[in-house]
């Protein structure tokens, strides 16, 4: 895993300033600790921090094709890499090194963008073509690694991390209205926004192309739900064994010690499960609690991990908060409010003692149905079919105004969330399931003039446009398309990659191998969904691997207990950041958020997520903006 950063004057051709490159690479250096490389060479430079995997010996960065005319900076995995040395030396090219950088230079040479198709893996890189005086950026199809660029002025600016860009002085930290909006309604900043208004993310599954006359943006993956295949429940389960193995043993290259993050849910166990049938030998964990729980996962993954003789670790957290979550606020760039970005640090930190890579169970839940979110969508969904929407919405939209919303009340009682989705069309529906708790806080919490600045902007839009794309008629599997493309990506693995590089750890996600996810796509919502169980084909193709009691636990959050911390750990640090004065700049409406505080002290409410997010706002300001 590496950090890569560059800048191209495509327009004025000027020469790169070599102090501002080595500045924005040096950013990264947690991404890199290894080894450091840079390119320059009139309007182009090139920068790479690397951590070393594949070919530590001689896989150093940039690399370049034989005559030295195409250049890559790259930030991944190539999986398949022994299987495309040999395309390409069967091509007649001669490759220098051992490292899987070095085969996307001549597949370029010979498939031009095409060849990112190729590739199996998780990257972000950028390749430098001095012919054709191109510059192509790439990014995984699922968005496993980040890749930032602004276009400022004739230059293309980029780099692995939102701080890389805006180290170039020329890049303006302007925020961007909507993406305020975005991130307190999702908790995060949807792709292609940044919270600046010059800098863009790219896409997962696309490729931009910058020459001198143009920058084009390409889309060149994408899931597909729409032809689901009809096979024995046998067939299904052995498919998935087969896809799932060989998902497992691909990442287990490379010359670094490589272990896995281990919970006491059913992804990563048959992960770990998964390592010890392939290496016949014991598999390096590691699992992190806090204090504060009730029940940790904890020991139930500590009994899995002596059950199949894995060399476990195991932390149990019980430290001030506080500069870890200063540590956190500064790796995320921009406004980042899932408060499990906490625990995935811990068990990054736990890991990366014993081990430079490890595995997690990422993806399970959006592949294989395992949100209790898909359990209600689909009732909802069956009710809609029986009900016309003009009885739906006056009767459901009523009685969803009544019904008292009962945090308090046992789970199946709590139905007022139910019934104002049963008043909506599904996409709002689902919009409300998932984000409809920050939305609502969100009406209050933003201040008057970030308002009148949206000009009626809704951040449901960008929701929309992922519900409308596919050609879905399972309502179900459209749910588990719009995760993929935005909370998947742009929550969970942004999640991950920063938490894993903030302690210089590679993760590796099999259960987002792309083939296997394209297997997935294609098996039909009934074998997944099985009445109120979720992942049921999943589990079912697991059952030679998991006990009993993996595959039938509840599933349980990974979360930090933070309503205990704002009240007490982190009560008086929380309080002199939402209501510093000079942090009194218009974005928040402080009497909205100080009424939330104080219904959380009293203990009446729970509104520890309204408040994280308000917190990690202020303190993204404190880092980039203040």
């Amino acid at each position: 895993m590496c950090g890569i950063a560059g800048i191209y004057n495509y327009a004025t051709e000027e020469p790169v300033d070599a102090a501002t490159l080595r500045r924005m690479t040096g950013v990264l250096t947690h991404r890199g600790p290894d080894d450091e490389g840079f390119y320059v060479e009139g309007p182009i430079g090139l920068g790479h921090r690397r951590l070393s995997i594949i070919d530590i010996a001689g896989g150093r960065q940039p690399i370049f094709n034989e005559d030295g005319t195409v250049a890559i900076v790259f930030n991944g995995e190539i999986y398949n890499y022994l299987e495309l040395r040999q395309i390409v030396e069967e091509r007649g090219h001669r490759l220098k090194t051992k490292s899987d950088t070095e085969v996307i230079v001549h597949l370029y040479e010979d498939f031009g963008e095409a060849c990112v198709t190729m590739l199996r893996g998780m990257f972000a890189f950028a390749l430098w073509d001095a012919r054709a005086c191109k510059l192509a950026l790439f990014r995984d199809r699922v968005g496993k690694k980040p890749l930032y660029y602004a276009d400022c002025g004739g230059s293309i600016i980029f780099g692995s991390e939102l701080k890389a860009v805006i180290e170039n002085a020329n890049v303006p930290r302007v925020v961007d209205a909507q993406a305020v909006a975005d991130y307190f309604s999702f908790q995060y900043i949807p792709a292609p926004k940044t919270i600046f208004r010059s800098v863009r993310k790219l896409r997962a599954g696309h490729y931009v192309v910058v020459t001198p006359q143009s920058i084009t943006d390409r889309e060149y993956w994408d899931i597909d739900f729409s032809d689901p295949e009809t096979r024995s429940e046998n067939d299904w389960r052995l498919a998935l064994i087969e896809a799932f193995h060989e998902a497992v043993d691909l990442r287990l290259v490379g010359e670094a010690p490589i272990g896995a993050f281990l919970s006491s849910g059913v992804d990563s166990s048959a992960v770990v499960a998964m390592m010890s049938r392939v290496t016949n030998g014991p598999v390096i964990t590691a699992s992190v609690g806090f204090k504060e729980e009730k029940r940790s996962e904890v020991e139930d993954a500590r009994a899995f991990a002596e059950q199949i003789e894995a060399e476990h670790h195991q932390q149990i957290v019980d430290t001030d908060p506080i500069g870890v979550i200063e540590k956190l606020a500064w790796h995320y760039d921009e406004p980042f409010a899932d408060s499990s970005a906490i625990p995935a640090y811990y068990v990054s930190q736990v890991a990366r003692r014993f081990v430079t890579v490890a595995l997690s169970g990422d993806g399970g839940d959006e592949n294989f149905i395992g949100y209790r979110r898909y359990v209600f969508d689909a009732f909802e969904n069956r009710v809609r079919d029986y009900a016309p929407r003009a009885l739906r919405q006056p009767l459901f939209g009523a009685l969803s105004v009544v019904y008292p919303k009962a945090d308090w009340m046992p789970r199946f009682l709590r139905a007022k969330a139910t019934l104002k989705n049963l008043s909506l069309d599904p996409a709002a529906a689902y919009y409300n399931s998932v984000y409809g708790a920050m939305a609502n806080e969100r009406d209050r919490m933003l201040g008057g003039d970030v308002w009148a600045g949206l000009n009626g902007y809704d951040p449901f839009e960008v929701f929309l446009e992922h519900y409308k794309r596919p050609r879905i008629a399972d309502p179900v599997a459209r749910a588990q398309y719009v995760d993929i493309k935005t909370y998947l990506s742009d929550d969970i693995l942004t999640k991950v990659d920063r938490a894993s590089m903030a302690v210089s750890l590679e993760v590796r996600c099999p259960l987002l191998d792309h083939r296997l996810m394209t297997l997935a796509a294609r098996i039909p919502s009934s074998l997944k969904l099985r009445g109120r169980e979720g992942k049921y084909i999943f589990k079912r193709a697991m059952k030679a691997l998991l006990p009993r009691e993996i595959l039938s636990r509840p599933k349980q959050g990974f979360v930090a207990p933070l309503a205990g911390w704002l009240r007490r750990d982190l009560r008086e640090f929380a309080d002199s950041v939402l209501f510093d004065e000079a942090a009194n700049d218009g974005w928040l409406a402080l009497a909205a958020v100080e009424k939330l505080w104080k219904d959380h002290q009293s203990g009446r409410r729970d509104y520890s997520r309204p408040l994280w997010a308000a917190l990690m706002f202020r303190m993204w300001q404190r880092n980039f903006i203040r």
